[in-house]
């Protein structure tokens, strides 16, 4: 702790976006630079807390007081070796983890919480700059060959530890460039698409093999698969969506918010776009149903895009404005959260129900018939359940509808159903506390093990796969967890 009192005497300051009119106009990173001086002073806000309830908010377990303290010093080396001691992409989760650590620091309790994900984004773009971030080779090559199937975070991880522990390691992507979510789901003004492969670079000098336009179990056969590797790890993500079986759902201009978001990022890198496959927001009045992240994404490309009007609606009520007594520190509050995108110009609604989609006679969407709802807490607690109000019912006028629910579980057909892995209650590929599914030597993590979750869990999820992988093709203890791969 380099500063005693520095969490008394500094307040709390973020890097300050882009005005709205300007950042509308392009699909670049939202935010201004943050001059280093101000940065350490944030630094210096983290307190020498007895127990660092941040790690416990933080997946990755990252050790946020060390390379606070470090960045403070100015000892950049020092905070990037220790940032990557768990997170190998801290670039991402700096960018675009909801940042658990922060609701879980002590700071927080009583006064502003530090700016955990913001030193963490610092950190690793210093360690760039700085050319502290380099390939790391590893120190023996085993010749074992290890298939990881999905370039999303999850495998993206396991690919460079189990690479750094001296496999030969082939990242598989469906898609013609890796990344997965973190590529064709996330706008680039929240991750720009070079940061990406900034990284991507230095797993390639690792020896990691990367196959892109390989979608396997479909043009890859499962048999090959398992002829040609060792251990396979599933990582392909839960791709299959919520959908919203109302009348009208088959109307012209009803998406799914993924197929809206992917092609948008495939624009913007450059791909074009079949004229019958577009799905385009401009001079539209655009509604988005669901109130998520990747609802709060449909709604800032929407407006780039030159909507009319955008609209997000959800299911549920409006959550507080402040920290709920069912939520205390150090637990992730159920709070209002307002992104850079809606401050951008969208309306939000709160607890309405969707009855409809309302067509022309063309066939296209014209609108979404919907109602407000009530909802009742239940005697004795569980959870509370939804009452129409009577006469609360509303048409919303819109061209497209993009919809935003969520995803269920895995894409099953082709790989999965190949292989014969069994799935738990949820739909999700089963394993056992080693990650292994009910094949022998094939793997999963990430959504496709867990359903839907977070960047930095994903991220959590690979780095342990690939514990249990490496461990399993030596035949016992894992490099892996007994050193430090994982540095820069």
């Amino acid at each position: 702790m380099g500063k005693i009192k520095g969490f008394m005497e500094v307040e709390r300051e973020t890097p300050r976006p882009r005005a709205v009119a300007v950042r509308i106009r392009d699909w670049r990173e939202l935010y201004q630079e943050f001059p280093e001086d101000k940065l350490r002073d944030q630094a210096s806000r983290c307190m020498d807390c007895g127990i660092p309830f941040c790690h416990n908010g933080c997946s990755l377990h990252n050790l946020i007081p060390s390379w606070n303290d470090w960045v403070y010093r100015g000892r950049w080396e020092e905070a990037v070796q220790t940032l990557h001691r768990t997170n190998n992409f801290p670039e991402f989760t700096g960018r675009v983890c909801p940042a658990l650590c922060e609701a879980a620091c002590v700071v927080g309790i009583n006064r502003d919480p530090v700016t955990i994900r913001e030193i963490e984004r610092t950190v690793v773009e210093e360690g760039f700059a700085r050319g502290l971030i380099q390939p790391l080779l590893p120190s023996e090559r085993t010749g074992k060959r290890v298939a990881v199937i999905g370039s999303g975070p999850a495998g993206m991880a396991a690919a460079q530890q189990l690479t750094r522990a001296g496999h030969a390691v082939t990242l598989f992507e469906k898609n013609e460039r890796a990344g997965g979510l973190l590529r064709f789901g996330i706008p680039d003004f929240k991750l720009e698409k070079e940061v990406i492969d900034r990284r991507l670079a230095q797993m390639e000098a690792e020896g990691l093999t990367i196959r892109t336009g390989v979608h396997v179990g479909v043009d890859y056969p499962v048999d090959a698969l398992r002829a040609d590797f060792e251990a396979i790890l599933l990582t392909g993500g839960a791709e299959q969506p919520r959908d919203l079986p109302v009348p009208g759902r088959e109307l012209t201009g009803v998406h799914f918010a993924m197929d809206y978001l992917t092609q948008q990022n495939r624009r913007v890198f450059g791909t074009p776009i079949p004229a019958e496959e577009r799905i385009w927001a401009e001079g539209k009045r655009v509604v988005v149903i669901g109130g998520g992240d990747t609802g709060a994404d449909c709604v800032g490309s929407a407006i780039r895009q030159g909507a009319v009007s955008v609209t997000q609606i959800e299911l549920l009520p409006r959550p507080p404005k402040e920290r709920a007594p069912e939520t205390p520190w150090p637990m992730w509050p159920n709070v209002l959260r307002t992104s850079t995108s809606h401050l951008e110009g969208c309306e939000r609604l709160w607890s309405i129900l969707t009855r409809s989609f309302v067509g022309g006679p063309d066939g296209c969407v014209r609108g979404v018939h919907c109602v407000r709802l009530q909802w009742v807490e239940q005697e004795g607690g569980g959870r509370p359940t939804m009452r129409e109000i009577a006469g609360s019912e509303f048409f919303l006028e819109a061209e497209l509808v993009l919809l935003a629910m969520g995803f269920l579980h895995p894409v099953r057909k082709g790989l999965l159903e190949g292989l014969g892995v069994a799935l738990d209650g949820r739909g999700n590929v089963s394993v056992n506390a080693n990650f292994m599914t009910s094949q022998p030597g094939i793997f999963a993590a990430g959504d496709m093990a867990t359903g839907q979750s977070l960047v930095l869990k994903a991220i959590d999820g690979g780095r342990r796969a690939a514990v249990a992988v490496d461990g399993w093709l030596r035949g016992g203890e894992s490099v892996l967890a007994r050193t430090t791969v994982g540095h820069p």
